[in-house]
């Protein structure tokens, strides 16, 4: 049975750690609110010339776009922990191996940690912002306590996705000279599947389909579209029961494949 404890003290030294970077977190904060204002007046100007034509309402829209820039940090998966890169590449990773603590679980809460605080950094103060935008820019929060309830439980699930998704990709290095290629090629595609660029209500039918019925839409997707209002009932029951089903193969698959890895790792010829 695995002990949690030093995991737990790794999550919080880490989190603790990323706080220190403020200035860094201001500038994230800035860009994103900027993107974010660029991507809300662009659909606006779509949704002015005919909108009944978008599969979901502009508030809907508007709210998902600012949650989106607001959990960018929590979300996205072009953001990695390049020294776990560097590790495997220069052969640190021996480093990593000798330590009495469980490859896998380390590096899940390293990310999870890396994710949460820098998020948390950005996302209050311009989720603040957004809330003081005029009508019909600003973003939209529930006035239902149960859709808050469903929203954070989504939350906690698509970071789960999002992290044991990014571990597959850290696993993938150990089969690679430099990983940059397939990293970039991943990022770049899973967050265009995950509703990332363009909502997935948006996409023609049949892609939208896969994209949700793939770990993706599991993601930021489902959490985003279930506090703007846009999933209601048992969609958003449905929806949930895939990220559990996706989280569970996620991890599954990840450590397996990481115990395949291990098995065949050399370290400087050792």
């Amino acid at each position: 049975m695995i002990n949690f404890k030093p995991y737990r003290a790794l999550f919080r030294i880490r989190f603790i750690n990323n706080l220190q970077y403020r200035f860094a977190a201001f500038a994230g904060l800035l860009t994103q609110f900027v993107w974010g204002f660029m991507y809300v007046l662009a659909f606006a100007a779509f949704y002015r010339s005919n909108p009944g034509s978008f599969p979901m309402e502009f508030s809907h829209t508007v709210t998902y776009i600012w949650l989106q820039q607001a959990f960018v940090s929590l979300f996205f998966l072009w953001f990695y922990d390049n020294s776990i890169f560097e590790a495997i590449e220069t052969g640190a990773i021996a480093y990593e191996l000798v330590r009495p603590m469980d490859l896998y679980s380390r590096w899940f809460s390293i990310n999870a940690a890396n994710r949460v605080s820098r998020t948390l950094l950005r996302a209050v103060p311009l989720i603040a912002i957004a809330l003081f935008l005029p009508h019909p820019l600003r973003l939209v929060i529930p006035a239902d306590l149960v859709r808050w309830g469903l929203f954070a439980i989504s939350m906690v699930l698509a970071l789960g996705v999002v992290l044991s998704f990014s571990m597959l990709v850290y696993i993938s290095a150990f089969y690679t000279i430099n990983s940059a290629g397939s990293r970039l090629i991943v990022g770049i595609a899973a967050d265009f599947l995950s509703g990332a660029y363009i909502p997935l209500p948006f996409f023609p039918g049949t892609v939208r389909t896969v994209a949700e019925l793939l770990p993706f839409g599991s993601m930021q997707n489902m959490p985003l579209l279930i506090f703007s209002g846009y999933l209601e009932g048992a969609a958003v029951l449905r929806g949930i029961g895939l990220q559990v089903f996706w989280l569970v193969v996620l991890v599954v698959v990840g450590r397996f494949w990481m115990s395949l890895a291990l098995k065949r790792v050399v370290v400087q010829g050792g």
